[in-house]
Formats: structure tokens, sequence, C-alpha cells
């Protein structure tokens, strides 16, 4: 089993999601287009997705669900591009102590096999819940 997390770690990380998204100065979070219309992305390209078994601000992925959806860290206070909401930024603390951002209040997180630009998992049941994309107003969508 830790040989699977490792190389999922390591997918994760070239694949620019993971500990790559901890932005020195607060993780940029941007609005970009998508098949499933306009939703956060962060500034490498990367999709950005809730989770539905968290609460307001509470995470409840972690483990191999953190391995599989690696949390968007960062830390410093994160910031919104164009189209972004930046009252709906905030962060949570981790288990582990590091920071991860929010938005309109729920924990925000990529999926580790995916490519910049790539947005191959809206709307599916993984590790216990359902993950959906966001949508500038903070909405999930449908």
């Amino acid at each position: 089993m830790r040989r699977v997390l490792a190389a999922v770690a390591i997918a994760a990380a070239a694949a620019g999601c993971g500990t790559s998204s901890e932005a020195v100065g607060g993780a940029s979070i941007v609005v970009r287009g998508s098949q499933f219309g306009p939703m956060l992305f962060n500034a490498g390209k990367q999709a950005i997705y809730v989770f539905q078994r968290d609460s307001k601000d509470k995470s409840n992925c972690y483990g191999d669900c953190a391995a599989l959806w690696p949390p968007v860290y960062t830390t410093g206070t994160p910031r919104g591009g164009s189209g972004v909401k930046a009252s709906l930024l905030g962060t949570i603390k981790r288990r582990d102590g590091r920071r991860q951002v929010t938005y309109a209040g729920r924990p925000l997180y990529f999926y580790a096999h995916e490519g910049p630009g790539q947005v191959l998992c809206h709307n599916v049941d993984l590790n216990g819940g359902i993950w959906k994309v966001v949508a500038p107003s903070g909405i999930p969508r449908r």
C-alpha cells in the first residue's frame, strides 16, 4: 500500500498538484472556462474540486483520500484572479498543521491523475463521496 501511495504522490507532483500547489505568498485561484462552464482552477490550470462529505470549514479527506485528492495548500493568504470572489476565499488548518484553501467555506482539492486544463472527475463518486467542480459563485456545478 505504501508503494501505491508513494507512486500516487509522485504522479501528483508531476501533474502539478499536491505539495507543488503550495504557493509562497498565497495560492492563486482563477476562473477558467470548461465543459461544465466557468469554474475554479489554480494558476497552473489545475482543476479544483470540492468533496460532498466535507462540512463547512472542515475536511473529511485524509489518508488514501488525500493521496488521490491532494488539498489545495497555501502558506499565505489565498489570492483570487479575475472572476474569483475574494470574499469567498479562506483557509482551514488541517490535522498536520498545513493550511488548506477554502472557497465559500468548502475545502478545495485537486485530482492527482489530471494534467493542466483537464477536468475528468466532475460529479464522480470516489473515496466515499461525490466530487464536483466549483462555479465562481462558490456553488458546486451540477
